[in-house]
């Protein structure tokens, strides 16, 4: 079993901040589960263009209001507590928080916490052994 808690990870490397967002990584690769569950933080009034090409992830939006906007077909979304989205698709979307969101993410495959969002929004496939 493990447990584990947001005040273990505050300020580690798996604590990755950027002026728009900050991502508590708090189950990585390394546990060998299959995924990875971040605590993700986005800033209010940001714009943030985000394509996972090599991953699945779900959103789960805990506290905070804004949007989401699929890139493909235009159409957006109302974000706020109790939303979940499903990025079954590979979707390219922009997230714009209009106060702070707060949400739970989860990945497949899982990451390793060293990934870094390229020009294009995508995590590039790192793969770690448990």
């Amino acid at each position: 079993m493990l447990v584990r808690t947001l005040d273990e990870i505050t300020d580690t490397d798996a604590d990755i901040k950027t002026e728009n967002w900050r991502s508590k990584r708090i189950i990585l690769a390394k546990e060998g589960v299959g995924f990875s569950v971040h605590e993700t933080t986005l800033y209010a009034g940001t714009v943030n263009d985000f394509w996972y090409a090599n991953h699945i992830e779900a959103v789960f939006i805990t506290s905070g209001e804004g949007e989401i906007e699929d890139l493909a077909t235009g159409k957006v979304y109302e974000l706020k507590p109790g939303t979940l989205y499903l990025l079954n698709d590979h979707d390219k979307h922009q997230v714009r928080p209009k106060t702070e969101i707060k949400c739970v993410c989860v990945f497949n495959p899982p990451v390793t916490g060293r990934e870094v969002h390229d020009e294009n929004g995508v995590y590039p496939l790192i793969t770690e052994e448990p």
